[in-house]
């Protein structure tokens, strides 16, 4: 009789050893989620459906590597051409974590860097996706097209608040007025810029010197007026670009 207590904590222990054991059973054969409705929204292209279903496969602990990297891709691009560039950034940075070597991915996220305008993980999105794939026509178009454009923005900064003529030699007081405003500086180097082009693009000798006499006209007009009671140099300035602008044809 003195054994009987060992006797029931020996069964006791048995008992949920068997219980735990069971559990684990239980978990294990938690069967994976079926890939299939979200590889049919894919196939069909429904937007919708994708960030649905694929939504659910992404979510499921049991979802293959595979299938969950499919799901990723495709729903990124889903919301990417919904206009929800953070979540889709979100897919591709998971899809990419999950098989870091998918070309197509690191440019789809460089694009989108591109559109939120961090340019610097663009570029390095798109170069990227050229280091995997030497041939990626697509990554190299936008590498080059991105790479010209931070050009152009590095010459721009470069003359920013600057006007078309020499701050240093300025006598007249709308010249120095314009060199102390970095706005009105701005529009006479744009007004300069416009003003050259239209007369370059001119159809005959005739048709560039009228160009050069109204663009002398106002020079003159804008040095004479300026302080007169009532005088915005600004406006001026606005509404000669905008004329030359017209003219232009843009």
């Amino acid at each position: 009789m003195r054994s009987c207590p060992k006797v029931l904590a020996l069964i006791l222990a048995l008992l949920v050893l068997s219980r735990l054991h069971a559990t684990g059973a239980d978990t294990a054969t938690v069967p994976p989620v079926d890939p299939s409705l979200c590889l049919s929204a894919i196939s069909a292209s429904d937007e919708d459906g994708i960030i649905r279903e694929c939504g659910v496969l992404i979510d499921h602990e049991k979802t293959e590597k595979v299938d969950r990297l499919k799901a990723l891709v495709a729903r990124g691009g889903a919301l990417a051409r919904k206009d929800e560039v953070e979540r889709a950034i979100a897919d591709y940075d998971a899809a990419l974590l999950l098989e870091p070597g998918q070309a197509d991915v690191f440019n789809a996220r460089g694009e989108l860097w591109w559109k939120k305008g961090d340019r610097p993980k663009a570029l390095a999105d798109f170069g990227a996706a050229i280091k995997l794939n030497p041939d990626h026509q697509t990554a190299r178009g936008n590498y080059r097209k991105l790479g010209q454009e931070l050009e152009r923005l590095g010459a721009l900064m470069a003359v920013a608040g600057k006007p078309s003529f020499n701050c240093a030699t300025a006598r007249r007081p709308v010249e120095k007025a314009i060199c102390a405003n970095p706005e009105l500086a701005n529009l006479d180097r744009q007004i300069h810029a416009v003003n050259v082009r239209v007369m370059r693009e001119a159809q005959s000798g005739r048709e560039r010197q009228a160009l050069q006499r109204e663009q002398d006209e106002f020079v003159a007009r804008r040095n004479a007026d300026f302080g007169k009671p009532g005088y915005d140099l600004q406006k001026v300035l606005r509404d000669r670009l905008q004329r030359l602008l017209g003219a232009d044809g843009y």
